[in-house]
Order: structure tokens, then C-alpha cells, then sequence
């Protein structure tokens, strides 16, 4: 007899919560002031992403196309899967000697996981997060990036 008791006010409970919830539902049907759901690509003008967002990972150059990037291949290191890829040609600098320097930074998007342990490895934060999340696209070459513009340098004072 106890258990008809317990499952009959189960049944209750559950009843008087789904009415809750209905009557939720039914005020923000009613009573629409706040816009709570965005209305995605007609907002794309006015789109708030939060700055914490991880697009993607780029490397920013200056108005006199230099970067920051050292190739210590840290953010390689980091990367658990392998997404970014430091590619080095050699260069005779003015004393005759060979230095390593970077020649392609490659990033492969279709493997980034977003988990942002390659911007933490960074030394010289010469790589962030872009707030770009739109890379639908019909062919997943397109999805490999060079992340250095061409013809780019480092930075003055940044080794």
C-alpha cells in the first residue's frame, strides 16, 4: 500500500513540474520584451561574440608586414594533433652567416581542435585567436592556411 502512495505522488510531481514549465513557456510566448534567440546571418552587422571566443588561429603583422613569430616551434609542440606545422629556409645575414628563419607558417584548420594550447606555448605571442567562425567550404584544401603573409619579416627586438 505504501508504494501506491509514493508512485501517485511521483506521478503528481511530475505533473505540477511539467505545468511549471509550460507556464513558463507560455509567459515568454506571451509576453516577447526581451529578444532572447539571435536571428543568425540577418544579424551578422550587429553580431556580439564573447572575447573569449576561439575562431581560429592567425598570426597579426604590422602596417610594415612584420610578425612577432621567432620559429621556436612551440605552438608545434603544443598542438595536440599536429594542426600547425613550422616550415624554416636558411639566410645569409650581413655577417656571412647562415641563420634558420621562418619560411611558412602552415595551420590546417579541418584538424584544430580550438583548444587554444598553442597560443599559451607562444613566447612571443605571435599567434592569437581570430573571432572568425564561418569555414564552410565545399573543398578542405581550402582549409590549410598559410598564417605568415609572403615576404614578411620579425620584428626588430624580438627574439
Amino acid at each position: 500500500m505504501k508504494f501506491i502512495v509514493k508512485y501517485i505522488k511521483d506521478i503528481w510531481g511530475a505533473i505540477t513540474s511539467l505545468l511549471k514549465g509550460m507556464r513558463r513557456t507560455l509567459y515568454y510566448f506571451t509576453h516577447h520584451k526581451e529578444i532572447i534567440t539571435q536571428q543568425y546571418p540577418d544579424n551578422r552587422d550587429t553580431l556580439n561574440l564573447p572575447e573569449r571566443f576561439k575562431g581560429e588561429v592567425v598570426m597579426p603583422h604590422d602596417e610594415n608586414n612584420e610578425h612577432r613569430c621567432t620559429g621556436c616551434q612551440a605552438c608545434e609542440l603544443a598542438c595536440p594533433n599536429g594542426t600547425i606545422k613550422v616550415i624554416f629556409k636558411n639566410e645569409i645575414n650581413a655577417e656571412g652567416k647562415k641563420k634558420k628563419a621562418i619560411d611558412k607558417l602552415v595551420y590546417h584548420l579541418e584538424l584544430c581542435t580550438m583548444c587554444n594550447l598553442c597560443i599559451e606555448a607562444c613566447p612571443s605571442d605571435a599567434i592569437k585567436m581570430a573571432q572568425t567562425f564561418e569555414h564552410s567550404v565545399f573543398d578542405r584544401n581550402q582549409l590549410t592556411k598559410i598564417l605568415n603573409n609572403p615576404g614578411s619579416k620579425i620584428m626588430e627586438g624580438v627574439e
